[in-house]
């Protein structure tokens, strides 16, 4: 396998001198004094550290991978989150940041953006952001009314996002989550030799399929969270919140709402009329989308293949994922390609409204 690709700088080692003492260091350039305790938080494409402060704030600053998004992209990233925000929709907003230039550190650091530094070490430099911490737990998906109010939560967020589209973060579609995936392990010979002409010939058809689903349901693209599944979802007392919008696309709403169904037809239809309840009192939903759901999961399969690949130089990919090489990995992957052409091929889910 040849995994270094056009989104692999430093790849071999993107956090190579990433130490608390940098991370404390940056903090302290832009005026925000770390009382020395930091717990890093569960992350792999990024490295994210909760940290408290000497004035009894606890916030969450996350050092952006190299080379994945321009500084542009990130920002609009901030913007949207900080856009929710201010309409009272609970999403961790992107705090602004200034260098302070009392600190010692300063000349290290610049900012790039409202919301976005960069901080020179002597291997690298880092992008970084602060947010404050939000904690939760995970939601009850099993509980009606539950899923009524992240319903609810999400048609908020949408009813934001369709104001606008994004103009420099990726659109989920096609060419950017399919074809592009597909063509960058073909080139660099990421699949298993075993069943690599299989696995060629079941992407080129359940791509096919993928472009039908998406023409025929002629869904509008709006601004999304991207990446809405149960991990990524926090729930309190008050109801349920995101805390990162790394994944945020433009795509079709129902990308926000799929992966938090699960179990057989059955069940996720008594999931989805609730979900679907408390979105619409927020937000109009288009229930053609509903044929989007398993061309979506046949995406987002492709997609994380070439995530796995892409980073496989990064030390902490072999550490997560050691079946990937494998040709066990490969050879399920054909039976899931397999198992995608058969569930696109069936009626899609109803929609309960």
């Amino acid at each position: 396998m040849h995994p270094a690709g056009p989104d692999a700088h430093d790849a071999a080692t993107p956090y190579r001198d990433l130490a608390p003492n940098l991370v404390l260091d940056a903090l302290d350039a832009v005026g925000l004094v770390g009382d020395g305790r930091l717990i890093q938080l569960n992350s792999y494409e990024n490295r994210v550290f909760q940290v408290m402060l000497d004035d009894g704030r606890a916030v969450v600053t996350k050092f952006y991978r190299p080379g994945r998004w321009s500084d542009a992209q990130i920002l609009e990233e901030h913007a949207f989150a900080n856009e929710l925000a201010a309409a009272e929709i609970p999403v961790a907003p992107t705090w602004p940041l200034a260098i302070d230039q009392t600190s010692r550190e300063a000349p290290r650091a610049r900012r790039l953006g409202p919301t976005l530094a960069a901080f020179d070490s002597e291997a690298s430099t880092y992008r970084f952001s602060v947010s404050p911490r939000m904690a939760g737990r995970a939601p009850e998906l099993e509980d009606p009314a539950t899923l009524e109010w992240i319903g609810r939560f999400i048609g908020r967020m949408h009813a934001v996002g369709a104001e606008a589209p994004f103009a420099t973060r990726e659109t989920l579609d096609l060419a950017t989550f399919g074809t592009r995936n597909r063509d960058w392990l073909i080139d660099h010979d990421v699949v298993s030799p075993d069943v690599a002409t299989e696995w060629r010939a079941l992407t080129d058809a359940v791509l096919a399929r993928v472009a039908d689903a998406f023409e025929t349901a002629g869904t509008r693209s709006i601004r999304l969270h991207g990446d809405c599944h149960v991990g990524n979802l926090l729930w309190t007392d008050h109801g349920p919140h995101f805390v990162d919008l790394d994944d945020a696309v433009n795509g079709p709403a129902v990308q926000d709402l799929w992966m938090l169904l699960a179990g057989d037809r059955p069940t996720q239809l008594r999931q989805l009329g609730p979900l679907l309840d408390g979105y619409r009192a927020f937000m109009d939903f288009d229930g053609r989308e509903l044929a989007l759901v398993e061309p979506l999961r046949t995406l987002r399969m492709l997609h994380h293949s070439a995530w796995i690949a892409r980073r496989w130089n990064d030390p902490a990919f072999p550490i997560a994922f050691p079946w990937f090489e494998s040709p066990k990995y490969w050879a399920e992957q054909v039976t899931r390609l397999r198992e995608q052409l058969a569930a696109m091929d069936e009626a899609p889910l109803v929609d309960p409204g």
